[in-house]
C-alpha cells in the first residue's frame, strides 16, 4: 500500500521573524506536512538599521534554517541594502505568490490581513481552490476604534470571512476580536502566541550559575531586587511612566531598595537617563539593545518583570521571562495579560497610563520576597501549558477541519 501523500502547506509572512522561526521548523518537521514559507522581504535575515533603535541590528539566532523558504520578487525600486524597509499597507510590494501556489498546495497560512499583499494572497488561493488559514494579532484593545471604525471593520470582515476558511487565535482577546466581527466560533482554532520555551529555560538555567557575576558586572549591589523592563525606549512602551512609578516606591523599606533595569534602546533613552538622575539616582540602569541570545541572562538576573505598554498586541517578552520563572506585571493594554498574567497568582495587572496604579502593582509584587518567588514558580507552571506543542495541535486541528482526510489522524 502506498503511503498517504503529505498535505502541502504554504505560509506567507512579511519577513523572517525571530519568534516564529522555531515554530516553522517544527511545522516543517511534521511527517505528514510538506511545508514552504514565502517571505515578502528578507531584510531581517541580515544586518539592518532599525528605525526605532536608530542602530544596526543583527539577529544572532537562525531565522531561515530547518525549513524550506523562498523570498518573493519585488516590484518597484530595490530597497536600500542594510536599512529596514517601509512596512505599510502597500509595502513590501512583492508578487509571484500565485505562480508558486500553482505547484499544488492544499492550504495557505497567512500571517496578517491588513496589507495589500495579504488580500491578493487570499484571492490567489481562492482562485486555485486552496484553503486559507489566517493568523493575526488584532484584539479589541490593540488599536483605538470608535463606533464608525468598528462598524467599518465588521463590514470588512464580511468579505474576509468569505475568503478565509479558518482563523487561528493567538489568545483570548484575539479570539474575542474575531467573534465580535462575526466569525463563527467553530471556525476559530487556538494557535497561541508562544516562544521556544525550552530554549529560554535552558538559557536562564545556564545563566543562573553566574548570576552574581552578572550583577557585579553591571554594578548592581547584591541582595537588592531587580525589576526588569525589556523593549524599545519609545513612547508606546511608556518607559518614562514606569520610571515615575518606580520612583514613588523604590525607597520604601518593604521593597528592599530595588533596581530598575531597562533592556533596550531608542529615542527616549536620553530623557529617561536624565529623569532617573533626578528621581532615583543610582537605582536605574539602561543596558541598551540586548541580542536575542543574551536575553535569557537578563531574564535570570531580574526578580520581577514589567511590561508597561500603552498598547501591545501581545507581548512575547512576557512568555520569555516566564520561562525563567519570574513574576510578571503588565498594563491592561497588553494583549497577553488575560492569558498569562494572573493577578495575585503570578503577578499583577494595572490600569494603563495610571502611574499610581502601576506603583501599586510594583509594591504588591516585589514587597514580599517569599511571595515573589512563589509567583515566579507559578509563571513556570502557566507557561508550560502555553507552548509550541499547543501551536502544532491547533494548526493540525485547523488543517483537519479545512482539508479533511489530508493529514494522518
Amino acid at each position: 500500500m502506498s503511503a498517504m501523500p503529505k498535505l502541502r502547506l504554504a505560509y506567507l509572512v512579511t519577513h523572517p521573524i525571530q519568534y516564529q522561526a522555531p515554530l516553522l521548523r517544527l511545522v516543517a518537521a511534521q511527517p505528514d506536512i510538506d511545508f514552504t514559507a514565502f517571505f515578502a522581504t528578507d531584510f531581517s535575515a541580515r544586518s539592518f538599521k532599525a528605525h526605532d533603535f536608530g542602530q544596526e541590528i543583527t539577529w544572532d539566532v537562525p531565522l531561515l534554517e530547518g525549513y524550506r523558504s523562498e523570498v518573493l520578487p519585488q516590484r518597484g525600486p530595490k530597497p536600500t541594502e542594510g536599512v529596514e524597509p517601509p512596512l505599510d499597507f502597500w509595502q513590501p510590494r512583492s508578487h509571484g505568490l500565485g505562480e508558486r501556489l500553482d505547484r499544488g498546495f492544499d492550504a495557505l497560512w497567512i500571517h496578517g490581513y491588513a496589507r495589500w499583499h495579504h488580500w491578493t494572497a487570499i484571492a490567489a488561493a481562492k482562485r486555485r481552490g486552496i484553503k486559507v488559514l489566517l493568523r493575526d494579532e488584532a484584539t479589541p484593545i490593540s488599536a483605538p476604534r470608535g463606533a464608525l471604525k468598528s462598524a467599518a471593520k465588521r463590514i470588512f470582515f464580511e468579505g474576509l470571512r468569505r475568503g478565509v476558511d479558518a482563523f487561528l487565535a493567538i489568545g483570548t482577546l484575539n479570539r474575542r476580536y474575531y467573534e465580535l466581527n462575526g466569525v463563527d466560533p467553530a471556525r476559530i482554532f487556538t494557535v497561541p502566541y508562544a516562544v521556544d520555551n525550552a530554549h529560554f529555560k535552558r538559557g536562564a538555567a545556564a545563566a543562573a550559575a553566574r548570576r552574581e557575576e552578572h550583577r557585579a558586572e553591571l554594578g548592581l549591589e547584591p541582595g537588592r531586587p531587580i525589576i526588569l523592563s525589556c523593549g524599545k525606549l519609545i513612547e508606546r512602551k511608556r518607559p518614562l511612566q514606569l520610571l515615575e512609578a518606580f520612583a514613588r516606591v523604590h525607597r520604601e523599606p518593604a521593597l528592599r531598595r530595588p533596581y530598575l533595569v531597562f533592556a533596550g534602546d531608542g529615542p527616549l533613552r536620553g530623557a529617561l537617563e536624565a529623569r532617573a538622575a533626578e528621581l532615583a539616582p543610582g537605582a536605574m540602569k539602561v543596558l541598551g539593545f540586548v541580542p536575542q541570545s543574551r536575553l535569557p541572562t537578563a531574564y535570570d538576573l531580574c526578580d520581577a518583570f514589567i511590561l508597561p505598554s500603552g498598547q501591545e498586541a501581545w507581548g512575547l517578552v512576557v512568555n520569555e521571562v516566564m520561562c525563567a520563572g519570574r513574576a510578571v506585571i503588565a498594563s491592561d493594554m497588553v494583549g497577553c495579560a488575560p492569558d498569562l498574567v494572573r493577578p495575585g497568582d503570578n503577578g499583577a495587572v494595572f490600569r494603563t497610563d495610571d502611574v499610581d496604579d502601576m506603583a501599586r502593582a510594583l509594591r504588591e509584587v516585589v514587597a514580599d520576597a517569599d511571595r515573589l518567588a512563589a509567583m515566579g514558580r507559578r509563571s513556570l507552571e502557566i507557561i508550560d501549558r502555553w507552548s509550541f506543542a499547543e501551536d502544532i495541535a491547533g494548526l493540525r486541528a485547523a488543517l483537519h477541519a479545512v482539508c479533511p482526510g489530508k493529514l494522518a489522524s
